[in-house]
């Protein structure tokens, strides 16, 4: 069995009103993250796989995103298999910091990646 490549983009592709599904956990999200991001913890995916069928029925492409690239592998690995326009964002909130992209904290403190 070979397997296709999996989709992925480098933090420069995202484009800026681009939908970014955030798959880190939830002390991970508090700290920083992108603002308007969805976010549905790796650990809950799949019971709240809905939240996502519902804010992407309009089609546009899901950048999946974790603190470096390894949980979003593996969502994005199970989207493309339900048909969805998945993409990894390679290096994930690390890089995302590294390349000075906008990043928002829940309580009003300057957003870190934990």
């Amino acid at each position: 069995m070979n397997f296709a490549p999996l989709p992925s983009v480098d933090i420069a592709a995202v484009p800026s009103d681009g939908f970014v599904l955030d798959v880190r956990e939830d002390d991970e999200w508090a700290a920083g993250h992108v603002e308007g991001a969805l976010h549905i913890p790796m650990s809950d995916f799949v019971a709240r796989f809905g939240e996502l069928t519902e804010a992407a029925d309009d089609g546009r492409r899901v950048h999946v995103m974790c603190r470096v690239g390894g949980r979003s592998a593996q969502v994005t690995q199970y989207l493309v298999q339900q048909g969805i326009d998945a993409v990894n964002i390679d290096g994930g909130m690390l890089a995302w910091d590294g390349a000075g992209r906008p990043m928002v904290a829940d309580n009003g403190t300057p957003a870190f990646v934990l």
